[in-house]
């Protein structure tokens, strides 16, 4: 049940991660320059006052210079990578006796 929860978030999360990427190679395109929408200004628009409850509730050690580089990552980056982990979480094992035997002499 999970692994096929899995296996479809993580296609979404595949598929969002490309649709933006098109949309900042799209930008940079048309501005001439080399454009990214890091994490944060995602999380600015979508929580604006996530950061603050984060900051305040988090060890200042693990904010600074963990979270605060992670948050400055593109979007497409974060997703494309969240989307491959869940894929290896769902992925199915085989075992050490999975093979097809041999028929004939």
């Amino acid at each position: 049940m999970f692994r096929i929860l899995f296996r479809v978030v993580a296609a979404l999360m595949l598929a969002a991660g490309f649709a933006s990427l098109v949309v900042d190679g799209t930008r940079s395109i048309a501005g001439g320059e080399f454009s990214v929408t890091p994490l944060f200004d995602v999380g600015q628009t979508r929580l604006p006052g996530m950061e603050r409850a984060v900051a305040r509730n988090i060890h200042p050690l693990l904010w600074d210079p963990v979270l605060t580089a992670l948050l400055r990552l593109p979007v497409w980056l974060c997703l494309f990578l969240g989307g491959l982990l869940l894929m290896g979480v769902a992925r199915t094992r085989k075992g050490a006796i999975d093979h097809i035997p041999k028929r004939g002499p």
